[in-house]
This record gives structure tokens, sequence and C-alpha cells, in this order.
């Protein structure tokens, strides 16, 4: 089972404020320890939305939307992808996880369990995913 630890954005995080050493050092741990455990997949963080961009849909009509967007609370400063054996264990993870904040203010994550391929009925679409390699577990 895979999973999306999402770290939600701040104002700090979208005014570009760089963490202290004290925190990165705490998610460099973090993720030492996933990573000898062979959970981690992935982690990355993500620049501030004045970076950005969303495109918006609108039947076949798409129209681009520059950043910096404006409800920090709905956007995603970054993000650690873990494989583990259950739920339960995806939330044993997720419970250790370092705050996210700058100087331990109120932060918050989310988390999402990832769809597999064979969480789909067999179709031809499908098959073209497994083909490419993507949706799988490793």
């Amino acid at each position: 089972m895979r999973f999306m630890i999402i770290v939600k954005a701040t104002k700090d995080s979208e005014a570009g404020v760089m963490p202290e050493e004290k925190l990165i050092a705490a998610m460099a741990t973090f993720h030492e320890e996933l990573q000898k455990a062979g959970v981690l997949l992935d982690a990355s963080g993500l620049q501030a939305s004045s970076k950005g961009w969303r495109i918006k849909y609108s039947g076949g009509k798409r129209s681009v939307i520059d950043g910096p967007f404006t409800e920090t609370k709905e956007l995603i400063a970054g993000y650690t992808m873990i494989q583990v054996k259950s739920r339960e264990e995806a939330m044993e993870w997720t419970r250790r996880f370092p705050n996210p904040a700058v100087d331990g203010k109120e932060g918050e994550i989310e988390v999402r369990q990832l769809f597999e391929l064979e969480d789909f009925g067999p179709s031809e679409a499908v098959e073209r995913f497994r083909d490419m390699g993507v949706g799988e577990q490793k």
C-alpha cells in the first residue's frame, strides 16, 4: 500500500521562508528512518505557489492561472511517499512525522492512500499504464 504524506503550506512557506537547520535535521532523521525501514519511495519540498500555475478546465477549454494562490490552507508545501503493508503501519509512521512548520508554529500534514492499478477493473487503458510502469507498487 502506498501513501502520500502531504505537508500543508503555511504563510511562511508561501513567503519563501526557509526552514531552520533544526527542522531540516529532524526531517532528515525521520526520512533516514523511513529509508532504513525500506518504506521510503520519494520526498521533496515544493517552491511557493508564486512560482507555479494552475490549469483550469471548462469542458475542452483550458486557461492558465499564474500563482501565487491566496488560500494557503489548500496549498501543498511538500510530500513524502511511503509504501507499507497496512493503513495502521502508515499511521504509525505519520504520527512520528516532525512538525513541518517553521519555528514550531502550527503545521499540518494530510495522508492519502494512492490507488493501485489492481483497484481498477481490467481494461485496455489500465494495461497501458501497467506497460508504462505507472501506478504500481515497487
